[in-house]
């Protein structure tokens, strides 16, 4: 069904002590045996999440992300280093239902109905909210006598969704939780996480889409190579890897334009726009003399300046180290 360790809370287990941590590492490093030697998926991070936050954690593919969910489910330890969640160890707040997770896939058993999954992993908790609750705040309320078999890719993750709310978690981990679904099935499980969000819960949530993190977290960590290479709001990230985009049309030869910009210590690149051939784009951590130089000296007109996006910042970010696994 899912993973044992995430469902099975012993009966009469307490809630963990009053911390206004969600998670606290310090130099958490972890470590594999390979047929290559040793890879090192986390190395040394030291950071702390605080209860009610919204984190998104961004990364390419290998970069550790998923190592690092694992870690703070209880899932696996730590090589080195110290990591407690909501004041526990990790395996000792997931079992106890304080912690729970939405994983990317996870095994239903599909001859079931959605309901009838639902009352068997209720069945497991101490203490689990109603059945009934758990299909409403996961919006399948409607689907609670279709088969999981006869459930589309988006409906299942939602029914894992209500599964992991049956303990009423403090803390809800999700790693990359909109994979396979489409537009509109992501935008209503984002409003379904609204509202958990709106009532105090911890979210940490994985991704692959930039645009949800730009849209729902208050707080992004990128990780590249094993190692966190960003740690604020979107707007603190996207002006640290690229402060602004200037652009502007030029009447002059654009390319030596464009390479003229490039010697610039204040420009982090300058291209001359695909679809627009007289403008030039250039991203700069100072905008205010980029775009004097584009006036005055190249003749430019129709001036336009905007933050970098989350996209730029996070190519910017993540290629500068290597990646772990």
């Amino acid at each position: 069904m899912i993973n044992t360790s995430l469902a099975n809370a012993p009966a009469g287990s307490a809630r963990p002590p009053e911390s206004d941590l969600a998670v606290d590492m310090q130099g958490m490093t972890k470590t594999f045996r390979t047929p290559d030697g040793k890879l090192t998926a986390v190395d040394d991070v030291s950071l702390s999440i605080k209860t009610g936050s919204i984190v998104a954690l961004l990364g390419p593919n290998g970069a550790g992300k998923t190592t690092a969910i694992d870690l703070i489910l209880g899932l696996n330890t730590p090589t080195s280093g110290k990591l407690t969640v909501l004041g526990q160890q990790p395996r000792q707040a997931t079992r106890s239902g304080n912690v729970s997770a939405v994983l990317q896939s996870g095994g239903l058993l599909r001859d079931l109905r959605v309901e009838e999954t639902v009352e068997l992993i209720a069945s497991t908790f101490a203490d689990p909210i109603s059945v009934d609750q758990a299909l409403e705040r996961s919006g399948l309320t409607a689907l609670r006598r279709r088969r999981v078999a006869k459930c589309s890719g988006g409906e299942q993750q939602r029914l894992r969704f209500a599964l992991a709310l049956l303990p009423d978690p403090d803390l809800l981990i999700l790693d990359e939780p909109t994979t396979g679904m489409d537009v509109n099935a992501r935008a209503e499980f984002w409003e379904t996480m609204h509202r958990e969000a709106d009532q105090g819960r911890t979210i940490i949530f994985a991704t692959h889409y930039l645009q949800e993190a730009d849209n729902f977290a208050d707080r992004v960590i990128m990780i590249a190579g094993g190692k966190v290479v960003a740690d604020g709001t979107t707007e603190e990230i996207r002006a640290r890897a690229t402060g602004r985009v200037v652009s502007a049309r030029i009447k002059r030869d654009t390319a030596k334009v464009r390479d003229e910009l490039q010697m610039r210590a204040d420009v982090h690149s300058a291209r001359i726009n695909g679809g627009d051939g007289d403008r030039i784009v250039v991203h700069t951590s100072d905008s205010d003399a980029v775009a004097l130089a584009l006036l005055s000296k190249y003749g430019g007109y129709d001036l336009e300046a905007t933050p970098g996006s989350l996209d730029d910042a996070f190519t910017a970010l993540t290629t500068q180290k290597g990646e772990a696994a």
